[in-house]
């Protein structure tokens, strides 16, 4: 199991790693909302007709999605960070970012723009323990993949039934196709975190929107 469940990625992230390109977070809580947005109408004299008023409502498959966490921010060594662009020989370098250094990054990722792409963050990784696989089968053991809003499932199949154009839903590590957790696209919405005197560990919390930004 990793020592962290939940990472950021920034725009530059790319590949299967979880620590280049990446902000490990600890979370101690993660809080999801979906909030589903249906048109609805009142139709017209439906309460003289049958003695009940009605409403037709349209479900066009539009709902907002987002995460709130807290946690703590740890440092080097606790928390490794590499960058793409700082290597040596070859191999991105072992940052020794303090917990004060690590929640600055995040707040100026927040307050840049898309086209920064070494600073903007636009991915969530969170992991959960699984026990049933993207097709419906049981696994021999309990395996980490990444929590999403997407269903089990082909295209036509399972939780996808009528539905032509699935996005793939989370792999573990062990299947043959994994090519890296892939989590939740959006921005964060908010980010907040306290330096106190009295210790390294920089309490923190986020709230993450689910969307696909551009650009």
């Amino acid at each position: 199991m990793p020592d962290f469940y939940a990472y950021l990625k920034i725009q530059k992230h790319s590949g299967s790693s979880s620590q280049i390109d990446t902000i490990p977070l600890r979370v101690e809580s993660a809080q999801f909302g979906v909030d589903k947005s249906i048109p609805n109408f009142p139709i017209p004299l439906s309460g003289l007709i049958t003695g009940e008023s009605s409403t037709v409502a349209v479900d066009l498959g539009m709902s907002s999605k987002r995460i709130d966490l807290t946690g703590i921010i740890l440092g080097h060594p606790h928390t490794v960070i590499r960058r793409t662009h700082t290597t040596s020989g070859g191999s991105a370098v072992e940052l020794k970012f303090t917990a004060h250094e690590i929640a600055q990054l995040i707040a100026s990722g927040v307050d840049s723009t898309g086209l920064a792409s070494y600073q903007a963050i636009n991915e969530l990784v969170l992991l959960m323990p699984s026990g049933v696989d993207e097709d419906y089968a049981n696994r021999a053991s309990n395996e980490d993949i990444a929590f999403s809003f997407r269903a089990r499932g082909s295209a036509l199949q399972k939780d996808n039934r009528n539905v032509a154009f699935p996005l793939d839903f989370p792999l573990a590590d062990s299947h043959s196709d994994f090519a890296g957790h892939q989590g939740m696209l959006g921005f964060i919405s908010s980010f907040g975190f306290t330096f106190s005197g009295e210790t390294l560990e920089i309490p923190f919390n986020l709230s993450f929107t689910v969307a696909s930004v551009i650009p």
